[in-house]
């Protein structure tokens, strides 16, 4: 059995994946962030089709985690389900709703392969 520690991002990484494929998560994009920033390894962006499903994604994922890895995860937005954040400390996942993620595009901020420029305060 693989103790908390023991699971390697890219295993972890895996891990994630096939439980949001298991639960149609929906535009699933993977951004390695390694060598960009010190918040994580990976990030990983991906759809609901509505508040429930965006809920259920992350709770069964976070579940998953603590039952099968041991690896306990932080939650953040449930309460809303517009936009749940799972902090699992190597990767962080972001569930959207579709309008939200559109309006948010967070993922445009880190793809491209240069950390984002941060924007002028006036």
């Amino acid at each position: 059995m693989t103790g908390p520690d023991d699971t390697s991002s890219d295993a972890l990484l895996a891990f994630i994946l096939n439980s949001l494929e298991e639960d149609k998560a929906e535009d699933v994009v993977k951004i390695d962030l390694r060598g960009k920033t010190a918040i994580g390894d990976y990030m990983i962006v991906c759809s609901g089709r509505s508040t429930r499903q965006v809920v259920a994604i992350s709770e069964k994922l976070s579940d998953r985690m603590k039952q099968e890895l041991g690896r306990a995860s932080k939650l953040e937005g449930k309460g809303s389900g517009d936009w749940v954040l799972v902090d699992t400390g190597d990767i962080i996942v972001h569930v959207f709703r579709p309008e939200v993620r559109e309006f948010y595009q967070i993922e445009k901020m880190w793809m491209g392969g240069e950390e984002p420029m941060p924007r002028p305060i006036s």
